[in-house]
């Protein structure tokens, strides 16, 4: 009885640690996410927020969870907001470039420009 319920919550744990680590699969147009930082933005996705959370682990103060925007289906026009710390996918254009508190991806890394406003033009 011990083993099996071992093994039931270490496949409980597992099965959380991926649910926080991997990007939705059914994410529809405009749907923000939390996802640890150490997990690659996927392809249709763009990084809008950075925090630190303890389900993520410690990082000495180091933004550790992200925020990330699912922009894939979004009609042509749409204005969003996002950081700097992803590439943004084909079909949209930079528009501005500002420094956002909410987009510092890296500690001491000053007030430089680290956000876009993106437009999708097709």
């Amino acid at each position: 009885m011990t083993r099996s319920r071992t093994t039931a919550m270490a496949l409980a744990g597992a099965a959380a640690v991926l649910a926080l680590a991997s990007a939705p699969a059914q994410a529809a147009p405009g749907d923000v996410t939390t996802t640890c930082a150490s997990t690659a933005t996927p392809a249709g996705y763009v990084d809008v927020s950075w925090g630190n959370s303890p389900s993520c682990g410690t990082q000495n103060f180091s933004p550790n969870i992200k925020q990330i925007k699912q922009l894939t289906g979004l009609p042509i026009g749409t204005v969003v907001q996002a950081c700097g710390s992803t590439y943004y996918p084909a079909g949209w254009v930079r528009t501005a470039s500002y420094y956002s508190s909410s987009c510092v991806a890296f500690p001491n890394s000053g007030f430089n420009d680290n956000a876009w406003t993106l437009k999708r033009v097709s």
